[in-house]
């Protein structure tokens, strides 16, 4: 009876381990929202598709921390570049004008 009640506990935690396996995938990578997935993976890992949305999720790389940041560094990068390619091309057609004049 005794090994009984320690084989029941034994599979019990193995089942709880498999339950969480997609938070506990996350918490070994350090995933930065790692209680997000786990509340996600608690929620809805009971269904099929929830639980291997949260193996697939814990298994992405960790999004950067300020993406909004570097949205925002990166457009301006760009519009800088642009505005930068545009005063250049000016430049040069004023000058090539002068040239023409100049003949």
């Amino acid at each position: 009876m005794v090994s009984r009640s320690a084989f029941e506990m034994i599979a019990l935690a193995v089942v709880i381990a498999l339950y969480f396996l997609p938070a506990l995938i996350a918490d070994r990578r350090h995933r930065h929202d790692l209680l997000v997935l786990a509340m996600f993976n608690a929620l809805l890992g009971w269904t099929v598709l929830g639980w291997l949305l949260a193996l697939v999720w814990s298994l992405q790389p960790n999004p950067p921390r300020d993406l909004g940041g570097q949205t925002t560094v990166r457009s301006r990068r760009i519009g800088m570049q642009i505005f930068s390619r545009r005063l250049d091309a000016r430049v040069q057609a004023r000058e090539s004008r002068a040239t023409e004049r100049k003949r």
